[in-house]
C-alpha cells in the first residue's frame, strides 16, 4: 500500500511540474509571418504587410521576411513589427491617406499609424523612390504617427523627395509625429538612419507629443536651392529630448550672409517648444547647428562644427542652458544667446568670429566659464538680432 501510495503522488506531482512547465494558449502572443514571395519564408501566413496587419489580433507580433514590399501600411492597433534584413517597404505610388491634424492638410504616408498605443516597427527599410508625387500637394511622408505611441527602432528611411522641379516645396518628410484634439503621441525613435529627404529628417510637433530621439544618423542633401532642411525637429509644443544623434549636411545655398538670409537650414531645431533638452549630438555643416527657440531648453555636451553664416549653438529664448559643449567653426559666433537669465557655462569654442554673442536687451544671463581658441572677441553684445522669423520649419 505504501509502495501504491507512493507511486501516486508521484505521479500527481509530475503532472503538475509539466503543467505548470507548458505555455498557456492565453499568455503565448500570436505571431504572424508575412514573405512576398514565400521563398525565404516558405510557411509564410501572408505575403503583404497590410493583410497580416488586418487579421493580427492587438499586441500580437508580425515578422516581415526579406523582399519587397509595394504598399502602403496603416495600423491602428497594438503590434510589433519585426523586420528581417532585406525586407524593403517601396510603395508605387503612394496616395493620399491621412489629413494633418493641425490644419487637415492632405498627407501621403508610407506608413500611418494612428489612434493606438504600443506599435513598435524595428529593422525595415522605407523608401520612397517610386511615390509618384510631382506637386507639392500631399504632403510626403515615410513613417507617421497621429495620436499614436510606440517605437521606431534601427529603421532607415529614404528618398522620400518630389520629382524634378519640386526642390522647393515643404515636402518629403522620413518621421512625423504629430498630436491633435486632445490625443496624445509618445514615441521613442532609436538608431534609424534618415537621408535623401527633401524637407526634414524628424519631426514631432503640436501639444501632446513626447519624444524621445536618440542615436540616429540624419543626413541632409547638402547644399541645395530648394526646401531649406532641418535634421530633427521638436515644434509648436511638442516635448521631449534629442540625445546622441549624428545630424549633418543641412545648408540653404541662398543664406550667404546673415544680413540678407531669407531662410536658414538647421541640424537640430526646436520652435515654439519649452523644456527640451539637446544632449550629447554631434551635428556639422549647416547654417546653425543647433537653434532653440523656446524657454528652458537644455543644450548640454554637444560637438557642433562648420555653421556657415550663423553660430554653432544659438538659443533664443529664457532660462536655458548651454553648458559643456564643443564648438567647432563657427560663423558668426560659436554661442548666440538672446533672452533673459541663461546660463552659459564650461563651453569650448574653438575657431569663431566671435566666442558668445549676446543680444542687446537680454538680462540675467550668467556666462562663466568657457573657453576660446583661434577666436578673436571671446564675448560681445551686439545690436539685437533674431533668427526666429526665417527659420523653416515644418508645422
Amino acid at each position: 500500500m505504501k509502495v501504491r501510495a507512493f507511486l501516486a503522488l508521484n505521479c500527481v506531482l509530475s503532472f503538475l511540474m509539466v503543467s505548470l512547465s507548458r505555455p498557456t494558449t492565453a499568455t503565448s502572443k500570436p505571431h504572424l509571418v508575412v514573405d512576398d514571395d514565400k521563398v525565404e519564408c516558405p510557411n509564410a501566413d501572408f505575403t503583404r504587410i497590410q493583410d497580416a496587419v488586418y487579421a493580427a489580433t492587438p499586441g500580437a507580433s508580425i515578422r516581415i521576411c526579406k523582399g519587397v514590399y509595394v504598399e502602403q501600411v496603416k495600423i491602428n492597433k497594438p503590434l510589433d513589427i519585426d523586420a528581417d534584413s532585406g525586407a524593403i517597404l517601396m510603395p508605387a505610388p503612394i496616395k493620399q491617406n491621412t489629413t494633418s491634424l493641425f490644419d487637415a492638410s492632405p498627407l501621403a504616408t508610407a506608413i500611418l499609424v494612428a489612434d493606438t498605443t504600443d506599435v513598435s516597427i524595428a529593422g525595415l527599410v522605407v523608401d520612397g523612390t517610386n511615390a509618384g508625387i510631382s506637386e507639392c500637394s500631399p504632403l510626403l511622408l515615410g513613417i507617421t504617427f497621429q495620436n499614436a505611441s510606440g517605437a521606431i527602432q534601427r529603421v532607415t528611411l529614404r528618398n522620400f523627395r518630389l520629382g524634378p522641379g519640386f526642390g522647393g516645396c515643404q515636402s518629403g518628410l522620413g518621421i512625423f509625429v504629430q498630436s491633435g484634439g486632445g490625443g496624445i503621441s509618445r514615441v521613442s525613435i532609436d538608431k534609424c538612419t534618415v537621408h535623401d529627404f527633401q524637407k526634414n529628417g524628424i519631426t514631432a510637433n503640436e501639444v501632446g507629443t513626447e519624444v524621445t530621439i536618440r542615436g540616429n544618423v540624419v543626413t541632409g542633401i547638402g547644399p541645395t536651392t530648394g526646401a531649406a532642411q532641418n535634421g530633427i525637429q521638436i515644434g509648436f509644443g511638442a516635448g521631449g529630448s534629442i540625445d546622441g544623434n549624428t545630424v549633418s549636411n543641412m545648408v540653404w545655398s541662398p543664406c550667404v550672409s546673415v544680413k540678407t538670409c531669407a531662410a536658414v537650414a538647421t541640424n537640430i531645431l526646436v520652435t515654439q517648444s519649452d523644456g527640451v533638452e539637446v544632449t550629447e549630438n554631434t551635428v556639422g555643416i549647416s547654417q546653425v547647428g543647433i537653434f532653440v527657440h523656446g524657454n528652458q531648453g537644455e543644450v548640454e555636451t554637444n560637438e557642433t562644427f562648420a555653421s556657415s553664416v550663423f553660430d554653432g549653438i544659438r538659443i533664443e529664448g529664457d532660462q536655458g542652458e548651454v553648458r559643456s559643449n564643443h564648438v567647432f567653426n563657427g560663423a558668426e559666433a560659436g554661442v548666440f544667446i538672446a533672452g533673459n537669465n541663461n546660463l552659459v557655462e564650461h563651453n569650448t569654442i574653438t575657431e569663431a568670429a566671435i566666442g558668445i554673442l549676446k543680444a542687446s536687451g537680454s538680462s540675467g544671463n550668467l556666462i562663466q566659464g568657457n573657453r576660446v581658441f583661434g577666436t578673436p572677441i571671446a564675448v560681445q553684445d551686439p545690436s539685437t538680432s533674431t533668427l526666429s522669423e526665417i527659420i523653416s520649419p515644418v508645422r
